[in-house]
């Protein structure tokens, strides 16, 4: 049976409302009695539900959430995630707010957070953009005891307490092994659209993708990666000057610009020999497979990923540890025939 405050109480020889406010770190109590307490917690093995004390005292949690701002379908779907989480924040007990910052601008994003390190919400969740001067800050942020999530897109080697999202270098290499068991021995050469190598979710993915490549399918040829910043308008010019290439036989899409992408793709009535690989189920996505534009998707649950950064935060905010496996974000693959 687990103790309780009575059980300290009694143990300690002092009042409940003594345990209290050693519990809470309140003044008011004289070293030696503090000390006693604190041995009777000890000696019991009593273990606070910091969470039903914050429920008990209507506490609410301030967070934010910083996304980039790019007319980017996938980046829609986590606003509109978020937006649900803030529709459920009475009964969750969270104040939650999104701040959108200029697509892969460290020190845009810098100055968010040195502006919220003065406000000191209960969290912070954030799209990364991987580059010195945001490792320095979020680091900086995390010794001062600021909850700190990196959503989607991870930030490696900095001191952030999770990263909600999914292994994008294995979600690179399924791509590649997908790719190349579809293009069987042809032999050609392989266009890849990505946003931008600023953020690490798209290097890691491309990583992994070359090295499946490299090692198992090396008569296909990875070209140089199109940057298409996460605008369908540059990637559609991007991918439309490609195609011209008679000697690309598949195309990986591993970030975002994949409207740009199809609508590259249907305008030079391509061939349907030609295999396409692209990231995140979309309603444009979703449509492109059905019509056989796009071959297969690669896809991460926005939702799961928002709710996992919040219940993280949570956590961190009380001191509570985070279950692991409850917050493992999966990768799933869909083809026309297994759509939800």
């Amino acid at each position: 049976m687990r103790p309780t405050v009575h059980d300290i109480a009694a143990a300690a020889g002092v009042s409940l409302a003594t345990v209290d406010r050693v519990l809470n770190q309140r003044p008011g109590v004289r070293h030696v009695t503090r000390e006693k307490v604190e041995t009777a917690i000890r000696e019991l093995g009593y273990i606070r539900d910091v969470a039903a004390a914050n429920l008990a005292k209507g506490r609410t949690y301030p967070l934010v959430f910083i996304l980039p701002a790019s007319d980017n379908s996938f980046m829609h779907g986590l606003n509109a995630e978020i937006r649900q989480a803030v529709l459920r924040s009475p009964a969750e007990r969270t104040d939650i707010r999104t701040i959108e910052v200029p697509a892969f601008d460290p020190a845009a994003l810098v100055s968010v957070l040195e502006e919220l390190s003065r406000e000191r919400p209960c969290g912070i969740a954030m799209v990364a953009t991987d580059a010195p001067e945001v490792r320095a800050t979020v680091d900086r942020l995390v010794r001062e005891r600021f909850p700190i999530v990196t959503l989607v897109s991870d930030l490696t080697g900095s001191l952030r307490h999770h990263y909600a999202g999914v292994d994008n270098i294995a979600a690179g290499r399924t791509a590649a092994r997908l790719l190349g068991r579809f293009l069987g021995p042809r032999k050609g050469e392989i266009a890849v659209l990505a946003g931008s190598m600023l953020v690490r979710d798209h290097r890691e993915r491309l990583e992994g993708f070359a090295a499946v490549m490299a090692a198992e399918f090396p008569h296909l040829a990875i070209l140089p990666v199109l940057e298409g910043r996460d605008d369908p308008e540059v990637a559609h010019m991007l991918v439309a000057d490609a195609l011209g290439n008679a000697g690309i036989i598949g195309v990986y899409s591993l970030g975002a610009g994949n409207r740009g992408l199809i609508r590259a793709l249907k305008e030079k009535a391509v061939d349907r020999t030609l295999t396409v690989i692209a990231h995140e189920l979309t309603a444009h996505t979703r449509a492109a497979l059905i019509d056989n534009t796009i071959d297969a998707i690669l896809n991460q649950d926005a939702g799961h990923e928002v709710r996992s950064a919040i219940r993280v935060l949570k956590a961190k905010a009380d001191g509570l540890a985070v279950i692991e496996a409850q917050e493992r974000i999966r990768l799933d693959i869909f083809l026309k025939d297994n759509l939800p």
